[in-house]
């Protein structure tokens, strides 16, 4: 199974089981319309993402979060982890 987020099969990882497909469908969109964005692109189209997935009434849990994060975690570098971390921490502040 490869954990790239842009391929579906990152979805499929146990630690996501208990989450909904749906959400799990629309986490893979997010990623395909993400790739290739800067990180300074990036901020901007995820809070906008989360306002209109807000606004549609589907909301994750921080167990969920956390468990997708661990997951989007998996093979990255010391320092991808750090921006992925930084990136979580801006949209926190923000939100």
């Amino acid at each position: 199974m490869s954990e790239n987020p842009t391929n579906p099969s990152w979805t499929e990882h146990p630690s996501l089981e208990g989450i909904d497909a749906g959400k799990l469908a629309l986490l893979n969109s997010l990623a395909q319309q993400g790739k290739g964005k800067s990180p300074q692109e990036l901020l901007p189209f995820l809070m906008s993402a989360a306002s209109q997935n807000k606004s549609r009434g589907m909301k994750f849990s921080p167990k969920e979060m956390d468990a997708i994060l661990q997951v989007l975690k998996i093979g990255k570098s010391p320092e991808e982890i750090q921006r992925m971390e930084q990136l979580i921490q801006m949209m926190k502040l923000l939100h």
